[in-house]
């Protein structure tokens, strides 16, 4: 099944019957769901990996909703959620409102994403593109001198750029601009800004002077919709794929991605069933919705790691 498709049949499944059980559980019943936010791009994994859970488990509860992965950090602080996706690492300030609250948690890498640089498929002047280039496009100093196409290089037409990206909420946002830009959340303000992927891809594939950038999995997705421009960060121009990812030569647009898991998990009956379940699975399942896996060695070590962790909390 394709991820969009596997996206829209889940929370068809999910949402609605959250809302019925709602209705006629006992508040018991209610505290046995399994509340997931976060990261659109996690969102991808967690989404496939949720809906294997509950064809063998169907009586299990659990949501998973896209709030960016600045705002599931915000939701995890609080205690509304006990996993949040994120796909950066929690910063200072998001830890700090964790131990203001409580909250004690463990950080579980998942996978590799490459974050995917895309044009419009008609676009016929711009086939690869320099990491400075891109700094020079996105910096915050951009929006007065780096407006038209031809300020990037003197060859492209005379045309407005039109700049697709993530909203500030999230952490595909905060690591293009700390790895491209030199420092996170550092940006020009006129892009046009969106939490769900799909959206930017809409937006770029429907401008032809439009650039954005994407997780890779939903370039993946949308092959046929927009283009895809490999990446020269000095070494020769490199287009994200897992065999790139691998072998480390997509830099600097490759990252790591995450879990982070409440030591409350405890308190859902499910709750460890479903991140061991995660472990066990999420090489195989990455891979079938665009991610790069990490090694054998890796999952049985943060395995290990989550069993110490549920055990000394």
């Amino acid at each position: 099944m394709q991820p969009s498709v596997r996206r829209l049949l889940l929370l068809f499944l999910l949402t609605p019957v959250l809302f019925l059980e709602s209705c006629r559980f006992s508040d018991a019943a209610r505290n046995q769901i399994l509340r997931i936010d976060g990261s659109s791009t996690v969102f991808t994994i967690s989404e496939a990996i949720a809906e294997e859970y509950i064809k063998e488990n169907p009586r299990k509860r659990l949501t998973i909703g896209i709030s960016g992965t600045g705002g599931g950090f915000k939701k995890f602080a609080r205690g509304e959620i006990l996993i949040a996706n994120a796909s950066r690492k929690i910063k200072d300030i998001e830890a700090a409102e964790c131990a203001e609250n409580d909250i004690t948690y463990i950080e579980i890498p998942i996978a590799y994403d490459g974050l995917a640089v895309i044009a419009n498929p008609k676009n016929n002047w711009l086939n690869e593109i320099r990491v400075s280039e891109l700094k020079l496009i996105w910096e915050p100093e951009a929006q007065s001198h780096t407006r038209y196409w031809d300020d990037v290089r003197p060859t492209f037409p005379h045309h407005r750029l039109q700049l697709y990206g993530p909203g500030t909420a999230s952490g595909t946002f905060d690591y293009f601009t700390e790895v491209i830009v030199g420092e996170t959340g550092s940006s020009r303000g006129d892009f046009m800004p969106s939490e769900d992927d799909h959206v930017l891809i809409q937006g770029v594939s429907g401008d032809l002077y439009s650039l954005g950038f994407v997780g890779l999995a939903y370039y993946e997705e949308n092959t046929q919709r927009v283009k895809l421009i490999p990446v020269d960060n000095g070494k020769g121009a490199v287009a994200p794929s897992r065999e790139t990812i691998n072998a480390g030569l997509y830099r600097p647009l490759t990252r790591r991605i995450y879990l982070y898991i409440s030591k409350e998990i405890n308190t859902i009956e499910h709750g460890k069933d479903f991140i061991y379940y995660f472990l066990e699975n999420v090489d195989t399942l990455a891979e079938e919705v665009g991610f790069v896996s990490l090694s054998a060695e890796e999952y049985r070590e943060q395995i290990e790691r989550f069993t110490a962790f549920i055990e000394t909390n």
